[in-house]
């Protein structure tokens, strides 16, 4: 059993809508919220036992829309009601750590907090913890933002990646060069074989003081006006500033407004076996091939003469697929997509532009 320490916060995002996993991910059910794999457990749920088993239930905080709160509810019956942060409108993930962080800061103000999406895999959870805890000591000692960073396996275009500078003197910790969001192939090749360039996992930690300070820096207008309703504010009255206030936030996401923009940020190498699930290639890359480098995800087919394929198919229905290289093929509900796998979340979310005007909000 890992000792779990009650100054450990988590924040896990799973706001967002997870086009590039069209069909499978909907607008009315992201990607997040799906049991993908067959598993038993969606990618959430997942999410939220990696972190129950480092802190306690309690301090773990879910960052969604209003729309998918009841998800949330549904899938986390034993997290707090008041732990899922349900915001009235899309925006980016900037201003949802800032509600979080917020609600934290009054919470403990020694908090060590870290932020997460909620749709990424980790193959080896002892590392990642310890690479977890080691970070928190960290950031509980330094005001710092530590960004958890993973040295890249293949030339992977649909990642951040993580330039490292020099190095701090702890253990795997380096100083950050640049950032580089979703290169081109070539690129991504050469930033692989420099061996100076690490993916951005989109995690990072701070402790909850200088966060708020860094946030503070960003979104100046709306942080200082609910400052200025005190330190006592109620649980109604914040959420009734979120709801006639968060619109006011900027549409930042965290690697800008935090990762990039603040003084004292840093990078993790961390070996805990990661891939992020956002996209299909990226999944297809991630997951273990059958006969002739086919991925198939808990789908019934009969293939020939087809290789490097990804298939979702729903559980009711069989596939038979012939003569068929380097393609998704993927069904859910009223929308069957068959397209060549390459760099395709471009193309997928032109797709998705696409079929709703022609045919409306029903398909995507």
């Amino acid at each position: 059993m890992i000792e779990t320490h009650h100054d450990y916060f988590c924040v896990i995002l799973a706001g967002g809508k997870g086009r590039r996993l069209w069909p499978c991910s909907r607008e009315q059910q992201p990607k997040q919220f799906v049991d993908f794999f067959g598993t038993g457990r969606t990618q959430l749920q997942q999410t939220f036992d990696r972190f129950a088993r480092i802190m306690p239930i309690e301090n773990i905080f879910v960052s969604t829309n209003r729309s998918y709160a009841h998800y949330v509810y549904e899938q986390l019956p034993e997290l707090p009601s008041e732990n899922v942060l349900s915001e009235p409108i899309h925006r980016n993930t900037a201003p949802s750590v800032a509600w979080a962080a917020y609600r934290i800061s009054h919470i403990c103000a020694d908090a060590k907090v870290i932020v997460t999406p909620s749709d990424q895999a980790v193959f080896k959870e002892e590392a990642f913890v310890s690479n977890v805890r080691e970070c928190f000591e960290i950031v509980g000692k330094n005001n710092w933002v530590i960004a958890l960073g993973v040295k890249p396996t293949r030339p992977e275009p649909g990642y951040g990646y993580i330039q490292l500078g020099d190095e701090t003197g702890i253990k795997d910790l380096y100083t950050i060069q640049s950032f580089t969001e979703k290169p081109e192939r070539e690129f991504a090749r050469m930033f692989m074989e420099s061996g100076e360039f690490y993916w951005n996992t989109g995690i990072f930690l701070s402790n909850v003081r200088y966060l708020v300070e860094c946030l503070r820096k960003v979104l100046p207008v709306v942080l200082r006006n609910i400052d200025q309703e005190g330190q006592h504010v109620t649980h109604e009255e914040e959420l009734t500033f979120i709801e006639e206030n968060f619109s006011k936030f900027p549409n930042l996401s965290t690697d800008y407004g935090i990762l990039e923009r603040s003084e004292n940020v840093y990078v993790q190498k961390g070996d805990f076996g990661w891939a992020d699930l956002g996209t299909w290639h990226s999944i297809y890359e991630a997951l273990s091939r059958v006969d002739d480098d086919n991925v198939v995800i808990d789908s019934r087919v009969v293939m020939e003469d087809c290789k490097n394929n990804i298939v979702k198919l729903p559980k009711n229905h069989l596939g038979v697929i012939n003569g068929l290289d380097g393609y998704i093929v993927a069904e859910k509900d009223n929308v069957l997509l068959i397209c060549k796998k390459g760099d395709s979340s471009a193309l997928i979310r032109k797709y998705v532009s696409e079929v709703q005007i022609q045919y409306g909000d029903d398909f995507v």
